[in-house]
C-alpha cells in the first residue's frame, strides 16, 4: 500500500456524538479561517461533505487547492494518490493533510514503482527500437506519474483519456518523434478498463491489446503478442467499478423499460458495451443534472455519489445499478473524527497525517500534469462535461467500428 499505517485516534474523538463533532470541527475551521482549505471527493461520505469548502473530482480538487494563495493548510478528505497530487500542485510552504493514512487507493496500488521498471526493461528489450509511450491514469502514484514524466508520458483523466490517448500516438513527447514513421505502442497504467473502453472508443481492436500482469514473467505475454499489440494494459482495476456486471443492466430495465443506464468507463468493456452512456464522474453529474424531471437513471459508478445525486434531484428516478455495496471502501475511512482530530491538531500548531512528495518525484510528476494539460482538448476546467462518451457496441458498428 501506499499509505502508511495509521495510529489509532484518541479514544476522545471516538467517544463524541456526531452533534459534538459536528460543532467541534465547525469551530476549528472557524478558528483556522483562510489558512485552511478543506476538500471533498465525490465519493466521500455526507457528514464529511458538509463540512468541504469544495467537492468534485480528485484532479479538480488539487487544483482548485492550487489556486488558494492564502491557503497553509490543505485537508484533502479523499485517498493517498489525491493527496499527492494536491503536494505536487500547490506551493512547498502548503502543507497537505490526509485525515487517515490508511485511505488509500487499491486501483493506485496495483501498480508499483519497482514492478514498472521491471515491465519497462523487458517491454524495450523486446521491443527494440520500436518507440514506447507511458501514459498513467491520474489514479496512481506520484512514483508512476513521475515515471512517465521521465520517460515522455502523461498522466490522464477519465475526462481526457482520448486527448491523451491519441497525443500518445501520435509519439508523445519523444524528441525525434517527427522522423519516426512507427507509431507508438501505449504503456497504460493502472486501470485496463479505462484504457481499453477508451482504445475501443478510439477504433482499436480488442485483438490489438495485451493486458500486463506485473505478477508474471513479460506480464504473461509471448513477444509475438506484444509485437503484434498497439496498446499493453497493467492489470489493475477500481474494486467499486469492478463490481457492476452486464446482468445488472438487464436488470435496470426489466424493471423499468424507459430506464438510461449511465456507467464509468472504469467499468468492464462488457458493461460498458450494454450501457446507454458511459462517461467519468463529472460527465455522469453533468447529465444527471441537465436531464428533464421525471428522468429516470441507473448509475454504474459510487454509491455516495449516487445516493447524493438522488438527493439533490428528487424530481427524477435515480438508483446505483447494482444493490450491492459499490462504496469506496478506504475513502469511507475518513471520517468525522479524523477530519476533527486533524482540525484541532492544526488549531493547536500541530501538523498530523502530512503527504510530502520528494522533490525528484514532484518534479518529473509536474512534467507529466503540466504535458497533459497542453495537450489540446485537455485544458478545459475538469468538473464539466468534458469528457467523451464511450460507443455502444450499437453505435460502434455505424461508424464502422467492429471487435
Amino acid at each position: 500500500m501506499a499509505s502508511t499505517w495509521q495510529l489509532p485516534l484518541p479514544d476522545i474523538y471516538v467517544r463524541l456524538s456526531d452533534a459534538e463533532l459536528r460543532v467541534r470541527v465547525s469551530m476549528a475551521k472557524e478558528s483556522l479561517g483562510a489558512k485552511l482549505c478543506v476538500l471533498g471527493h465525490h465519493y466521500q461520505q455526507d457528514a464529511v461533505v458538509e463540512f468541504a469548502d469544495y467537492v468534485g473530482d480528485s484532479f479538480e480538487l488539487s487544483r482548485y487547492a492550487a489556486r488558494q494563495k492564502s491557503a497553509a493548510y490543505v485537508v484533502f478528505c479523499g485517498v493517498h494518490f489525491m493527496a499527492e497530487s494536491a503536494d505536487i500542485l500547490t506551493e512547498p510552504s502548503v502543507q497537505v493533510i490526509l485525515p487517515d493514512l490508511g485511505a488509500g487507493c487499491s486501483m493506485a496500488d496495483m501498480a508499483n514503482i519497482d514492478q514498472t521498471y521491471e515491465a519497462w526493461e523487458q517491454l524495450t528489450q523486446t521491443l527494440g527500437s520500436h518507440p514506447i509511450v507511458p501514459i498513467t491514469y491520474m489514479n496512481s502514484s506520484a512514483a508512476i506519474k513521475a515515471f512517465v514524466g521521465e520517460h515522455h508520458g502523461a498522466v490522464c483523466t477519465s475526462s481526457n483519456c482520448r486527448n491523451v490517448l491519441e497525443w500518445a500516438l501520435n509519439g508523445g513527447a519523444i524528441e525525434n518523434n517527427k522522423s519516426e514513421t512507427r507509431t507508438p505502442k501505449v504503456l497504460f497504467f493502472p486501470d485496463q478498463h479505462l484504457g481499453r473502453n477508451t482504445a475501443y472508443a478510439m477504433g482499436t481492436p480488442l485483438d490489438k491489446m495485451v493486458v500486463w500482469d506485473p505478477k508474471q514473467d513479460m506480464g504473461g505475454n509471448t513477444p509475438e503478442q506484444i509485437r503484434n499489440a498497439d496498446f499493453i494494459l497493467w492489470k489493475g482495476h477500481c474494486s467499486v467499478h469492478a463490481l457492476f456486471r452486464p446482468e445488472h443492466i438487464d436488470q435496470a430495465r426489466q424493471r423499468d423499460p424507459a430506464v438510461k443506464v449511465i456507467v464509468h468507463p472504469e467499468c468492464k468493456w462488457e458493461v460498458v458495451q450494454k450501457a446507454d452512456l458511459a462517461g467519468s464522474t463529472a460527465y455522469i453529474v453533468d447529465r444527471v443534472r441537465n436531464a428533464a424531471p421525471g428522468s429516470s437513471w441507473a448509475i454504474g459508478t459510487e454509491t455516495h455519489l449516487v445516493n447524493r445525486l438522488k438527493q439533490e434531484h428528487p424530481d427524477q428516478n435515480i438508483t446505483v445499478l447494482s444493490d450491492c455495496q459499490c462504496l469506496c471502501t478506504t475513502m469511507f475511512r475518513i471520517d468525522l473524527p479524523h477530519l476533527c482530530w486533524v482540525l484541532e491538531n492544526l488549531v493547536e500548531g500541530n501538523v498530523v497525517n502530512q503527504i510530502s512528495v520528494d522533490e525528484h518525484t514532484r518534479k518529473w510528476s509536474l512534467v507529466a500534469l503540466e504535458r497533459m494539460l497542453s495537450i489540446k482538448g485537455t485544458g478545459s476546467p475538469v468538473g464539466k462535461s468534458t469528457g467523451p462518451v464511450y460507443p455502444t457496441q450499437e453505435q460502434n458498428a455505424r461508424v464502422g467500428i467492429v471487435d
